[in-house]
């Protein structure tokens, strides 16, 4: 059965209440219609409202910020004549000032399944921002790539909170942005004015190519399907100085340091019996980033069986074997990151201290999956569950 978006579902679903009104418009790349039609091009041409201007989250509306952690400035859009706001650069959350010729915002955004993607912190940003000047906001829902049986990894403490995880989410959150948004007004923002539009024909088993629906890059790090899956934990590479394979053709997959022997990391990862994922030995040399113009020793993932591979406890096993093999070459990444000036990056990516503590300490890999595998269950179990919208 083919999968409908809320983009794809707009005209026909549009609040009756909102016709005609001045929109705000959250948008990315991958914001496109079963056609490829962008979604600033169909509320263009609507008449079911007026699009006054558009909004861009990290790595700007076209994509064209290559690195995390780069700013972009807003800009009016020559072709549309629109003003479009940055919401990462001189601010993360609309101002008055943006927000005052419009009277909703609505928000359009593919996120990839896992907490520190931060589309959709920006979503909760602009959730505030709303709340606070009186006006509603409507999310297009889409579908989470990796599926939305599946949640994994530790669920965020508060005092771990930043731009890579606001409020208590597990890592790999099987939700879509539509769940999400729902889940973050019941819990924080009970007075805003939120409606969803949600999809048609998207069950919680499918991942992204089993709807039908045209992959298009959220972010330039961000190419496939396969990249999406191994997301949710090979991210933590983040917070180390290992290479996470930016500046590669496969990022996220890839990953290693110039110290590293790749058939001795290889022999240590496949001693953890790690489900669905076989270990390939490789050199490789980043073009940018980490390492980069360096020979990297290091190792390529290849998912053997989606349902059985857990993508967080093997981006934890890909971190503990390395520091276990070279405790002296080893070394976490130092703030300043991601808007953060003194925590761990390592800390907020997982949401807590005690994930960096465990490694340090030579916990076993099934002894850490035990503690963040009950946090999922609680989460599960007391939060999440109220806020499923599908099968």
């Amino acid at each position: 059965m083919p999968v409908f978006t809320g983009l794809d579902r707009f005209e026909k679903s549009w609040p009756k209440g909102l016709i005609g009104a001045r929109a705000g418009l959250l948008v990315h790349p991958a914001s496109v219609n079963r056609k490829l039609e962008h979604a600033a091009a169909v509320f263009l041409r609507s008449r079911k409202l007026i699009l006054k201007a558009l909004f861009g989250p990290q790595h700007g509306i076209r994509g064209e910020t290559q690195d995390n952690m780069m700013e972009w400035e807003g800009f009016r859009d020559e072709q549309t004549g629109l003003s479009v706001f940055s919401l990462y650069g001189r601010t993360r959350k609309p101002t008055p000032a943006m927000l005052k010729d419009i009277d909703v915002m609505i928000i359009d955004l593919q996120d990839i399944g896992s907490r520190y993607y931060t589309f959709i912190w920006t979503i909760e940003l602009c959730m505030q921002s709303c709340l606070e000047v009186g006006k509603p906001v409507v999310v297009l829902d889409r579908p989470n790539p990796i599926g939305g049986a599946l949640v994994e990894g530790p669920v965020l403490e508060e005092q771990c909170a930043s731009f890579v995880g606001q409020r208590p989410l597990p890592v790999r959150h099987g939700m879509s942005v539509g769940e999400i948004a729902s889940y973050l007004k019941e819990s924080f923002y009970p007075g805003l004015v939120l409606q969803v539009i949600p999809m048609q024909g998207w069950q919680r088993k499918m991942w992204f190519d089993n709807t039908k629906l045209p992959w298009v890059l959220p972010s330039p790090n961000m190419p496939a399907i396969d990249t999406a899956s191994v997301y949710p934990g090979m991210c933590l590479l983040e917070g180390t100085m290992i290479s996470e394979g930016r500046g590669t053709t496969r990022p996220f997959e890839i990953f290693g340091a110039p110290y590293i022997n790749p058939e001795r990391l290889v022999q240590k990862l496949v001693a953890y019996k790690l489900p669905g994922v076989v270990f390939r030995p490789m050199y490789f040399q980043p073009a940018f980033q980490k390492h980069a113009g360096s020979l990297c020793g290091g190792a390529q993932l290849h998912i053997t069986g989606r349902e059985r591979f857990r993508p967080f406890k093997t981006g934890v096993g890909v971190i503990k074997a390395i520091y276990d093999l070279h405790p002296k070459d080893f070394l976490w990444k130092q703030p300043p990151y991601e808007y953060e000036s003194e925590k761990m990056p390592i800390d907020i990516l997982a949401g807590t201290e005690r994930l960096r503590k465990g490694i340090e300490k030579g916990e076993s890999l099934d002894r850490m999956e035990a503690w963040w595998r009950e946090q999922c269950h609680s989460f599960q179990k007391n939060v999440r569950r109220r806020f499923l919208f599908y099968e």
